[in-house]
């Protein structure tokens, strides 16, 4: 079958390489001169199945309130008059309940769990690099109150079997070493051992030399215009160089894919919330990072990539608005310095933003559409890079008419078709 893949990030990348390893014809459009250099770029490096949770549940509406008030908060919003966002806003509010965020997370996890693991099967069949790390993550809690409340945390890591540790000051210092020098400044942690991290732009150019030399072709510096509807089927893809036509079409395209498919009469609750990153080069090898710190505080992600630190956070509501907002490093620079001073070298940091695509309700959205040739692989928030081998792997299965490793049925887009969407 010849499928046509429209976006070039993890999770198009991923899409197109299981594709053509069940035998199929692939080709991938995208915008952009190479693979990954959009949000897939410099995003915080966290594969990290144990946080595959909604962003909405019960008590996010309060704390939001909190959020926005702070000085290094990590929620922003900058309303302005597209009547989508809010529209996703309202659709985000009625999902904080505690019955929607369990059925939500139950969504999640077995995606997250089975991508890391086909993550881990790829390592071992074709050995590719990205500077990976199998080091745990480190949620640390800088306040009593934090480690006080997260029984419910723990309750839902037990009920989904995700192994943790919960570490007294000593216990984090032993994880990672480095916070030795700021002890006072945090007073526990939750680890999760079996998370890793790793360079998902670097992942994604590797996966996309194998998926070539499997016999998939990249167009790059395309431009995508719409899609072509006819009789109840997609006829073709309209795009900077023609009409592309193929078989079947899926669209990979993050936060863009709301809009393409707004076109053709399907509405998807996929939104751009803005995320920032700056990356330094490791300053002192004893003052970084072993693995990932989670600034519980301030909802900062510290990675090691290397001979690299990546610093992640910040939800910002904005449209699709690239501007690099100076406050949104001040944050990251500022979580970096107190919790690791010796860690990084500021003075050449690289600044960074990508749109994630996020739902309201949390899971991605995959699979069919009322076009029986039209599938969607979006959705997938601040998970990409962890849900994106288990969402290529299954994407691939379902256009190949081979069932799952797991249960998608409540992964596509007609569960928006109740009230809850």
């Amino acid at each position: 079958m010849k499928v046509l893949i429209l976006g070039s990030g993890v999770i198009g990348v991923t899409s197109a390489y299981y594709l053509a390893r069940a035998g199929h014809d692939v080709t991938v459009v995208d915008r952009q001169p190479g693979p990954a250099l959009e949000t897939s770029f410099a995003n915080a490096g966290e594969v990290s199945p144990g946080y595959a949770s909604p962003w909405a549940g019960p008590g996010v509406p309060v704390k939001a309130i909190k959020w926005l008030l702070m000085k290094h908060g990590p929620l922003v919003i900058r309303p302005n008059p597209d009547p989508v966002m809010w529209w996703w806003l309202l659709k985000m509010l009625r999902n904080c309940t505690a019955a929607r965020y369990a059925v939500n997370k139950s969504r999640m996890i077995p995606l997250a769990e089975y991508s890391r693991d086909c993550l881990r099967a790829l390592r071992a069949e074709i050995g590719i690099r990205y500077d990976e790390r199998s080091q745990g993550t480190l949620q640390l809690f800088r306040k009593q109150q934090q480690l006080d409340h997260t029984g419910d945390d723990i309750a839902v890591l037990g009920q989904y079997g995700v192994p943790y540790e919960l570490l007294d000051r000593d216990g984090c210092i032993r994880a990672e070493p480095a916070l030795v020098q700021v002890r006072d400044k945090f007073v526990g942690g939750l680890r999760l051992p079996q998370d890793e991290t790793g360079d998902c732009q670097m992942f994604t150019a590797a996966l996309a030399e194998q998926a070539a030399q499997l016999g998939v072709t990249f167009r790059f510096n395309v431009n995508i215009d719409g899609l072509v509807a006819e009789g109840g089927r997609i006829a073709g893809v309209a795009t900077s160089e023609g009409v592309l036509q193929a078989d079947s079409y899926v669209v990979a395209l993050g936060s863009w894919s709301q809009q393409l498919m707004r076109r053709i009469g399907i509405a998807i609750p996929v939104y751009a919330v803005k995320g920032y990153s700056i990356t330094v080069k490791i300053a002192e090898e004893n003052g970084a990072p072993v693995s990932t710190v989670m600034d519980e505080s301030y909802k900062v992600a510290i990675t090691r990539l290397g001979t690299r630190i990546r610093v992640g956070g910040t939800a910002e509501v904005s449209g699709y608005s690239d501007t690099l907002h100076p406050a949104r490093r001040a944050t990251l620079d500022h979580s970096l310095t107190d919790l690791f001073p010796r860690g990084g070298d500021l003075t050449d940091a690289q600044f960074w933003c990508g749109l994630r695509p996020m739902t309201p309700d949390g899971p991605p959205v995959i699979g069919s559409t009322r076009y029986p040739n039209l599938h969607l692989n979006t959705g997938h928030g601040t998970l990409g890079w962890t849900m994106a081998c288990g969402s290529g792997r299954v994407l691939a299965d379902m256009l190949s008419g081979r069932k799952p490793d797991i249960d998608t049925r409540e992964l596509s887009v007609s569960r928006y078709e109740n009230r809850f969407g």
